[in-house]
Formats: structure tokens, sequence, C-alpha cells
């Protein structure tokens, strides 16, 4: 199979499909485009949890990795507190670097005020790459977390921030040195930087209170995955104006040289969101200083169109996120 995700259909056969048992304790589960369980605590109180895994490869893994995790929380409308870590490594690992790994982990989750409750660390002749899995918790209540069901027809679609921008900053890590040979250094520099808009925690608080009806985070696969995933949940369609995308021009120009495509690309940092006034949260979110539009409206069938002035497209199912494509360059292959 290919790296990344797994496609929509081997998930609905043989990952979903199998899971038939149910507790009435668990207020939301498994499903397309559901990041996060809820589950039931006491009163009005929830339990929200979700895991992602992380393979250590580069500058920027862990965080990357641990955000996810608290944006998926926040998107669900619940404030993220605690996670578990499990650390599998190689046999070639000295414990120099296990030290590193948790001291760059404590200093992200201290940023997020979020503390590292346990977990589990073991050696593994199984991986050749440090592999962390994170397990995120998050409290809320019922009359404020969401699941990525819900949508409506006639809501407005509302993005903040920008896509492309947790991918464009890996591109320009990865391909800094070929990137010099056309754009000027500060360019890179700036891209590599877009790391620090990756959470969504201040703009999803800010909606919660704001008349938002559904959120989703756009990470794997991109805007037009969570796009996809926000309207397959609940059986909906939707219609997104191409050019209302807010995209930086620093992820055109390295998309363009590195032959991605920048809506299909990792897009952590980015907030896919419904309402019943999108204009109003767009400017809600822009008093508060984060960068918000209305890019489309939820319909009344199953069609997912991008329209790009006169032309209309139909949205496919999701494919493997273009930060994953191998290609050659100057001789060498890179799969990023």
């Amino acid at each position: 199979m290919k790296v990344g995700k797994i496609s929509e259909k081997v998930l609905k056969r043989s990952v979903l499909k199998p899971i038939k048992y149910k507790r009435n304790e668990i207020i939301n589960g498994a499903g397309i485009g559901e990041d996060c369980a809820i589950f039931e605590s006491s009163g009005d109180a929830v339990l929200v949890s979700c895991v992602n895994e992380i393979e250590i490869m580069e500058s920027g893994s862990i965080l990357r990795g641990i955000q996810k995790c608290a944006n998926n929380i926040a998107a669900s409308g619940a404030e993220p507190f605690a996670l578990m870590l499990t650390l599998i490594l190689p046999e070639e690992i000295e414990e120099p670097m296990i030290r590193k790994y948790m001291e760059e982990a404590e200093n992200i989750c201290t940023e997020l005020k979020m503390q590292i409750a346990g977990g589990h660390t073991t050696i593994s002749k199984a991986v050749s790459l440090s592999v962390m899995s994170v397990t995120a918790f998050g409290k809320g209540t019922r009359s404020h977390v969401h699941t990525t069901r819900g949508a409506q027809p006639g809501q407005d679609i509302v993005v903040s921030k920008w896509i492309g921008l947790e991918g464009t900053a890996l591109l320009a890590r990865m391909y800094a040195e070929e990137l010099k040979t056309r754009y000027p250094s500060w360019l890179i520099k700036k891209a590599e930087s877009f790391d620090r808009y990756l959470s969504i925690i201040p703009e999803a608080a800010t909606a919660i209170k704001s008349g938002v009806c559904v959120m989703h985070d756009a990470s794997e696969g991109g805007i037009f995955t969570a796009c996809w995933e926000l309207a397959e949940s609940t059986g909906v369609g939707l219609s997104i104006d191409l050019k209302k995308l807010p995209i930086r021009q620093e992820t055109v120009e390295i998309c363009e040289f590195c032959n991605r495509n920048p809506y299909e690309l990792l897009s952590g940092g980015c907030l896919v969101m419904t309402a019943d006034d999108g204009t109003r949260l767009a400017e809600v979110l822009l008093a508060e200083g984060i960068p918000a539009v209305v890019v489309g409206t939820i319909t009344d069938n199953r069609d997912k169109i991008v329209i790009n002035d006169d032309e209309i497209r139909y949205l496919n199912r999701p494919e493997t996120d273009e930060i994953y494509k191998t290609e050659k360059k100057k001789g060498v292959y890179k799969l990023l």
C-alpha cells in the first residue's frame, strides 16, 4: 500500500466495518473524518480523546505530531489538557537522544498547557526510525463538543489562516538547497517558520462562542480531504470557490518548484468550519487577529464541487497526501 493515510474505501471496508460492539458510555466513536472519541463523564461533562503517531525524521516532527492531537481535541470543542506518550525506538539509539525527544515534547506540552501523564518506552527490532505515539485527552461539555457530522445545507464554509502551511514548512526544510537556486534565502526561511501557525486552538475557542456548527482541522490530505470528510461524514454536498481558498505566496512558489498540489498538501493550522452566518464568524475571528474567510456553502445533495471561474470540477475521493509524493530530482529519489 501507499505511504500515508489508507484510502477511504479500505478504511470503510477493513477498519470501520469490523467494529460492531458498542458501549453506551461512548458518545461518539470511529467514523469517516472523526478524529476524536467522546466519552461520558459526570453530569454535563465529557472526556475527549484522540491518537496520532509520529515518525521522528526531522526537526519539527514531534511538534507537528503533538500539535495535531491538540488541534483535533480543540476542533471537537474541548480543551486539551493531557497526553500519554509511547516511544518505540531502534536498537541504535543512545540515551541522550531519548532525553532530547522527551525534553522537546515537554517544552511543546508546556506551551500548550498539557501535562505528559504517562506512557511507555521500548526498544524494538521492528523499527528503523524512532516512532512516537500520542494519545491526547481533552475536557468539555455536551453543549459545546462537536463531531464532524452535523453540517446542514445552507450553512457557510469558513476557513481560517491559510492552506498548505504544514506541508510548505516541511518542503522548505527538505528542499532548502534546491530552492535556493531559484528563490532568495529569506523566502525559504519564512516558509520554514510556518510551523508557528500550526495551532488552531485559538480559532476553535473563538468559534465555539461565535455560532460555529461544525469544525474539522485540515491536516493530512490537505484542504480538499478536509472538505470531503466534513461533507461525507454527514451525507451532504458542498460547493467551494477555489479562488477564495486562502493560500500564502510562499506555498504557491514552493509547491510549483517541488511539483506538489497545495490543495492536497498537509494543512495543519487551517480550521474548516460551518456556520449559519459565516460572514459574522469570519468577522469575529478577524477581530481576534485570526485570518478567516467564507469559501463556500453546504448543499442538499452529495455532490462535492469546486468552482474555478467558469470551470466546475468534482472532488475525488481523498488520495495520498502530496507530501509523500516520490520524484527524481538531480538523480536522487526523495520520499518526503
